[in-house]
């Protein structure tokens, strides 16, 4: 079904199950020997939301030759990709507060724990933005076994195309401190003129210090529908509510990039492959690459 401007969703339906999908990466990251990433709350998570289709990933279950473009080394790379995005994202949390901040928000937070893994630093008060649902369901799921996070977390239930900035200052976000922001696997899923409405009403809500972390996906703008339409067809075959074609909003859009520095960010971008061969990890080959492009992780400081 396409998007609509008032279309809702859970953890298991829409663009909510991408959340669940992205934290059942984590999940089977988490078990790498190579030990790029921690993050111990992915699988009870994924098993709280209950898709039998990333119960039984995690399980081992699923036969790879039933999916017809999901070997096991396209699997093995989607895995090592999904490490690489969570430790860039993590890694930029540490400098923030390395750097003095003391204060994060966390865009359309999902299933994301950090909150509850990372080691903030004493005092610091991390701000969690989603939809009520979503953030009730994960608030109750680590609660239930009991989890306890590692900052002061402050759940902020609002969707992003409502006055989340109001709700936000409202929640104790103090607007004359730098704060760490992250918008983390959420631009394709906007519109391009939401897409800059966010970073305007970030930019907005930051004094020069503050930080800001996301990723611009290049292949959005000349985005091969029914290739991914058909990637995800297994997907719902095995009962996964997901159709990412009719998820994302394709065509032309500002580079983040650009877009940022024109707000007073001095921001770089890295590749994905940069960061496969920073790692010493093989760079998967065209045939099993994301369908949308090479992602470019950025960050940065406001300046100005």
């Amino acid at each position: 079904m396409p998007r609509a401007h008032d279309d809702s969703w859970d953890l298991a339906s829409s663009v909510g199950v991408t959340a669940t999908m992205v934290a059942a990466g984590r999940a089977m990251a988490t078990r790498d020997p190579r030990g790029l990433i921690n993050d111990p709350f992915a699988e009870p998570l994924v098993r709280a939301v209950g898709v039998d289709f990333f119960t039984m990933m995690l399980d081992g279950e699923l036969d790879p030759a039933a999916f017809e473009n999901a070997s096991p080394v396209r699997l093995q790379a989607m895995i090592d990709g999904m490490a690489l995005r969570t430790k860039y994202f993590d890694d930029y949390f540490v400098g923030a507060t390395a750097a003095g901040v003391r204060q994060a928000v966390i865009l359309a937070s999902g299933l994301d724990a950090r909150a509850y893994r990372l080691p903030w630093p004493s005092g610091t008060v991390v701000y969690e933005i989603d939809q009520p649902e979503v953030i009730d369901f994960k608030s109750n799921a680590l609660s239930a076994i009991g989890a306890e996070p590692t900052a002061v977390r402050r759940a902020v239930p609002i969707d992003l195309r409502a006055d989340w900035p109001t709700a936000l200052t409202a929640a104790g976000l103090d607007t004359a401190a730098p704060t760490a922001w992250l918008a983390e696997g959420l631009l394709i899923y906007l519109p391009p003129d939401a897409q800059d409405r966010l970073f305007d009403n970030i930019t907005g809500l930051s004094v020069p210090g503050s930080t800001i972390a996301t990723e611009f996906v290049p292949g959005i703008v000349d985005f091969d529908a029914e290739r991914v339409r058909e990637m995800s067809g297994p997907f719902r075959e095995h009962g996964v509510d997901i159709d990412m074609a009719s998820l994302v909003y394709a065509g032309e859009r500002n580079h983040v990039v650009d877009y940022l520095r024109s707000k007073g960010w001095d921001v770089e971008g890295v590749t994905r492959t940069e960061l496969f061969q920073r790692h010493g990890m093989d760079v998967p080959a065209p045939q099993n690459d994301d369908p949308l492009g090479e992602i470019i992780f950025i960050s940065g400081t406001r300046t100005g």
